[in-house]
């Protein structure tokens, strides 16, 4: 049952093979990394939109979620709305200031094709 006070429903990408890469990588967080990570993603359901220090734009149409994860950590939750919905397109540690471009670039990859195949 969809809950009317979301904004946005999340939905874990999910690759040609079936995988679902963010929410595999938040199942081998610790639990309270998990747990963390996963209420950021819940602000981002029911607060959408969200903007700094919650989320950023990363370019047309992607949006990092941004976590301090209890372990000391900071990860990154790379999403973008599509048709209605939010989608969690790649999740990783960071471990420098700037964002890598290869995880950008394999975030818009995942992207581009959603709006493939939808």
């Amino acid at each position: 049952m969809i809950d009317p006070a979301k904004r946005m429903t999340l939905v874990f990408f999910r690759t040609d093979s079936g995988a679902e890469p963010v929410r595999e990588w938040l199942l081998e967080l610790p639990k309270a990394d998990r747990r963390v990570a996963g209420s950021g993603l819940k602000d981002l359901e029911f607060g959408w939109p969200v903007d700094v220090p919650l989320c950023r734009a990363m370019g047309p149409g992607l949006f990092e979620l941004r976590v301090a994860l209890p372990s000391r950590r900071i990860a990154r939750v790379l999403v973008c709305a599509y048709d209605g919905e939010l989608f969690a397109l790649h999740a990783f540690i960071k471990k420098t200031q700037k964002t890598p471009d290869g995880e950008l670039k394999l975030a818009r990859k995942r992207k581009r094709q959603l709006e493939r195949t939808k």
